[in-house]
Order: C-alpha cells, then structure tokens, then sequence
C-alpha cells in the first residue's frame, strides 16, 4: 500500500472526489494527503480530510497568491493547524518561474509561513521553482523538518535539503524520458524520497498527458522497482516509513 504525499483533491478537478479515492484504493494508494493553496483551498482541503478517513490536509498560502493574500489568512493558519487531521504546513515557498513575480513579497509570506511552522512544531511542504538558492537560505534560517515538492535538482542540491532533515518528494516526473532526478534517487538512496502525485498534474507515464489521480502512484512505485531493482514492496516500505517520520499526524 502506498501513500499519495501531496495532491490536489479539489472539487475544481474532480466533480466526483468519492470515485477518485475508491478507484486509488484499488490501486494501492490507502492515504492521500491533499494540499491547499490558498484561503479557498484550505478550507476544501480540510473539509474533504473530514469527509475521508483516509484523507488528511496540509494549508498554506502558495507563493503565487504573493499579491492577494491577507493578514488574515495567515491567522486563520494558526486555527487550522490545531485541527487533527491538519498534517503539514503548505504548500509554501518560493516560484520565480513566471514574469511578474516579487521577490520581496513571497520571501516576507514564506517567512511569515515558516513562523508559524517553527512556533508550532509542524513540519513543513516546500514548494521551490527557480528559486532554489533562496529557498536554501531561507530555510536555513528556521528550525523545521518537511518535504521539498516536486524535487527535481541536483545531487548536489538534495544533499543540502537532506542534511537540514527533509525528504525529497518525487512524482510522475521521475517517468519522464529525460528526467534526471532517478539518477539522484539511484546515488543517494530511495530513504531519503517520498512518493506524490500532485494530481491533477503530473501524470506519469504510460498516462503521461492524461488527468492524473493518486492511484497513478502505482506506476510511479512500478518504474522505480524496475529502476532501482527494488520489489513494490520494498518501495512501498521504505516511502512510507519516510512519509511517517516528517507528517507526525498522520496515523499509522
């Protein structure tokens, strides 16, 4: 059995959220933890965690909503994370990708983030996108654990965010024909990864262009058997005792 670390479950993607965590349960995946984003998808992200056993939510305010966010959502954060079936912090962080980003505003909302993850011993879900030197710096600056999202950098890179006590997420990237990070999984050790979907994105292959749900977990726990030599068990063993140490919250 496999645990989705980080996907979108959001009436906006899936009309009919019931269907697409029995099919995922058919395909292995018995716990999702489903991120928000913003003052709307937090609270979508702890309603669909109480509606679902198997369901838990990380809220935050992504760096995207840079611009838009209040004082008061970030308040509201400190109610939510008292909540039990509240796991993580995020997704937060830092995207430089897109023109128009500021840089000053999404350091001030990720530091506020970050805070409050320290105040209140929650771990922490890192979303960074060409902004990886100030993510580092960033989070130097804090005591937290979490995961990086999305991981898909360097070796290099990865034993940084390692030595500061966080995992690496890894998704339907990792069956991309050019992707790079299955050989930093390969040199460092697949202890120091957790599994995610990010759906609706990200699909893996062989659905790679298609919608993507948690159960696609399967094909990315499949390459990774074949890849690093490793049966389904083991990968499913080893990433979710890795997903248990970083969510505390979650029960076992």
């Amino acid at each position: 059995m496999f645990i989705d670390s980080h996907c979108h479950l959001e009436n906006e993607f899936y009309p009919d959220i019931d269907s697409v965590i029995l099919k995922s349960k058919n395909l292995n995946v018995n716990t999702f933890i489903t991120a928000g984003t913003d003052s709307k998808t937090n609270k979508e992200a702890i309603s669909c965690a109480h509606n679902h056993d198997e369901v838990y939510a990380c809220v935050g305010i992504h760096p995207e909503f840079q611009d838009t966010y209040t004082d008061e959502d970030i308040e509201i954060l400190k109610e939510y994370i008292k909540d039990e079936k509240v796991v993580a912090i995020g997704e937060i962080g830092l995207d430089y990708h897109y023109e128009g980003y500021n840089k000053e505003k999404q350091l001030k909302l990720f530091e506020k983030q970050l805070k409050l993850a320290e105040e209140y011993h929650m771990p922490v879900v890192i979303h960074s996108r060409d902004a990886t030197e100030d993510t580092i710096k960033t989070l130097q600056k804090y005591h937290v654990k979490g995961t990086i999202h999305s991981f898909s950098g360097s070796k290099e890179t990865a034993q940084i965010y390692i030595k500061m006590g966080f995992v690496l997420g890894i998704n339907g990237v990792v069956t991309f024909k050019n992707a790079h990070v299955k050989e930093v999984i390969k040199e460092l050790g697949l202890e120091h990864f957790i599994l995610e979907t990010d759906s609706p994105f990200l699909t893996p292959v062989p659905y790679r262009g298609e919608q993507n749900i948690p159960g696609n977990i399967k094909y990315i726990g499949d390459f990774l058997s074949s890849y690093l030599d490793l049966t389904s068990e083991e990968i499913s063993q080893i990433t979710t005792l890795n997903t248990y140490r970083i969510f505390d919250k979650l029960a076992k």
